[in-house]
């Protein structure tokens, strides 16, 4: 029960609260009162982002504000061309910006101040390609280190947990990839 606490404290709460009669017997008012995932297919739009791709690995990519040349890794027999980048590099980029801003959101709804220079709270995330390129059998794995100056561990913890809940690309990797937080307090 401790470790379903330390991933889903939210969980706790709102089971701790559900009526103690029999399921067959809940009212509608009383399942709308419960906490509910939210469905992506028909959830309200906040925002789109779009972006083209030409030439795959080694291509282009445009968006609306953004322009990035890519190149083959060396390790999976590329050049790796200087000044550009691959697609398992912008994952890690939006991975890690996504989940630092919902720590920054969970933190702020917990009552947790975050530190206020951007150099004092830092999430490294490391993408792997994994698996086997001739067999065309590959995924994907992801290691986060988050670093924050001013919080103690046991808040950090908390606020990274709630992160891991809240985080659209957490809620999107959950169960299909691998992935493993690791927190330091600065």
């Amino acid at each position: 029960m401790a470790s379903l606490a330390r991933f889903s404290p939210g969980l706790l709460r709102h089971t701790a609260r559900l009526p103690s009669r029999n399921p067959s017997r809940l009212t509608v008012s009383s399942i709308r009162s419960r906490s509910r995932p939210l469905n992506t297919a028909t959830a309200p739009i906040l925002y789109s982002a779009h972006a083209s791709a030409v030439g795959a690995r080694t291509g282009h990519i445009t968006g609306e504000n953004l322009s990035v040349d890519l190149t083959m890794a060396k390790a999976l027999g590329g050049p790796g061309d200087a000044g550009k980048t691959n697609p398992e590099e912008l994952f890690a980029a939006g991975y890690g910006a996504c989940f630092q801003s919902a720590m920054n959101a969970s933190a702020l709804k917990m009552g947790i101040k975050m530190p206020t220079k951007k150099e004092d709270s830092v999430v490294d995330t490391t993408v792997y390609l994994v698996g086997d390129m001739k067999g065309l059998d590959m995924g994907l794995r992801v290691e986060m280190k988050v670093k924050v100056r001013g919080l103690d561990r046991g808040e950090l913890e908390k606020v990274v947990a709630k992160a891991e809940e809240v985080c659209p690309y957490s809620r999107a990797t959950k169960g299909n990839v691998p992935t493993k937080v690791e927190v330091e307090v600065l």
